[in-house]
């Protein structure tokens, strides 16, 4: 099948990559010529694993290609895909600017039937605006269609060839056939398309990341509590997770979400209920919880030293950057929440992490020090934070630490460590959800 991909960010290059991956003839469009020149180089704008050598494997054999060419694209398409961005406005609502100039330039530039659809994340509502752009320039038939992505950052390569499900918001049923061509190779095992209506499928994507940011919140606030009843956050995860009414995943506390999801997704879906008269209170709750969780380390360290007027000066190691472990993402990033707290408050931060070292140094410059080992951050530090779930962090030299810690402390956000071992060798340890 031939496709068109419009948007070579992390969801149209992912999509794109995978749907070659499976023997289409993939073409992906970006109106960035410096971009689509790097692509085509086999340099890689994100980091994900396992996509570069995908990239580079089905480019080389031609069924992966990128241009600035839409029209060109899109008239040798069998379908169409839609995957720019939607950043937040002010207001909290998705901005739709990029994707219905993508559609409006679509039906300019179409000299045949399309069949077009968003992958990108968009409100309830957003197909209708797609068709009303394409009645009033399309001389040639149509179809719109949704198919949200489900793809978690650090492993969207293995969701998007082993799925779940497989949405797709079709008003036209007679397609279906088309999309189960498509598909096929994903489902090889068990079904998983789910057929539903336009609009059900543009807010099914929503009230996911919705009901998993409340989740998350939910950890985050029964870690809080089990501190004050001295009860431990792990025994209640364990306890709660074994009822298949609940199930384990996303039940780990922390210093809250981030990302390019949660916090904009949960924001367009409250703005969306206002906009229709509707309190989404629960959705409101989390976001809330996730704002305040943001300080609770800080609350910590500030208390572990008798104040925060005690900060000034204070040399920090932080480990982790990036929003989550297995990408370079600091967009929303709890751990740079956290920094920004220690900035304020006067103090000195070196960092490490294994990916994102460079989308922060864009961001903060020489506010901060860098460094390409974690074992050097921790030279003439005070204290270390350990702010994203990294692998690497999980065990540490125990020794090392302490020989290099000043202070013998460490304020691990993520629970990673071995509590036992710290307390071993000496180091006062601080975590979420227990009392140390």
């Amino acid at each position: 099948m031939k496709i068109s991909i419009i948007g070579t960010g992390y969801v149209g290059l992912v999509t794109g990559a995978c749907l070659a991956e499976a023997g289409n003839n993939v073409t992906c469009v970006d109106i960035d010529p410096k971009k689509i020149d790097n692509l085509n180089k086999g340099s890689i704008p994100i980091f994900e694993p396992g996509l570069e050598s995908i990239v580079r494997e089905n480019h080389k054999k031609n069924r992966l290609s990128f241009t600035t060419d839409l029209g060109k694209s899109i008239n040798d398409s069998d379908i169409c895909f839609i995957a720019v961005g939607t950043p937040p406005q002010e207001d909290g609502s998705a901005d739709l600017t990029h994707v219905l100039d993508v559609a409006r330039e679509i039906a300019q530039k179409s000299t045949k039937k399309i069949i077009v659809g968003t992958k990108s994340t968009v409100p309830v509502g957003t197909g209708d605006k797609i068709e009303e752009i394409f009645k009033q320039y399309l001389k040639h038939p149509y179809v719109v269609f949704s198919n949200p992505e489900f793809l978690k950052e650090g492993d969207a390569v293995h969701d998007f060839m082993k799925p779940d499900r497989i949405i797709i918001g079709l008003n036209d049923k007679s397609l279906k056939p088309l999309f189960e061509e498509l598909y096929g190779p994903f489902m090889r095992q068990k079904e998983k398309l789910i057929f539903m209506s336009r609009r059900s499928s543009e807010l099914t994507k929503y009230a996911a990341n919705a009901m998993l940011a409340t989740r998350i919140s939910f950890m985050n606030e029964m870690a809080n509590l089990c501190e004050k009843v001295n009860a431990n956050i792990d025994d209640i995860r364990h306890g709660i997770g074994a009822d298949p009414r609940i199930g384990s995943a996303f039940l780990f506390p922390g210093i809250g979400f981030g990302g390019s999801c949660f916090p904009k997704d949960v924001k367009a879906i409250q703005r969306t209920a206002v906009e229709h008269g509707v309190s989404l209170e629960v959705i409101h709750a989390a976001s809330t919880a996730n704002e305040n969780q943001k300080k609770v380390l800080f609350d910590k360290i500030v208390k572990h030293y008798g104040g925060r007027d005690k900060l000034q000066g204070k040399k920090f190691a932080v480990w982790g950057l990036a929003f989550k472990a297995k990408t370079d993402d600091i967009r929303e990033s709890p751990a740079l929440a956290l920094i920004d707290q220690l900035l304020d408050a006067e103090s000195i931060i070196t960092t490490y992490d294994p990916e994102a070292t460079a989308n922060v140094k864009m961001q903060y410059g020489d506010k901060l020090i860098y460094t390409s080992d974690a074992y050097v951050a921790l030279k003439d530090t005070d204290a270390l934070i350990i702010a994203t779930e990294w692998n690497e962090f999980r065990s540490p030299d125990y020794n090392n630490l302490k020989a290099n810690l000043k202070d013998k402390v460490i304020f691990d956000g993520r629970n990673l460590l071995n509590e036992v071992h710290t307390k071993e060798v000496g180091l006062s340890y601080y975590r979420i959800g227990k009392v140390s």
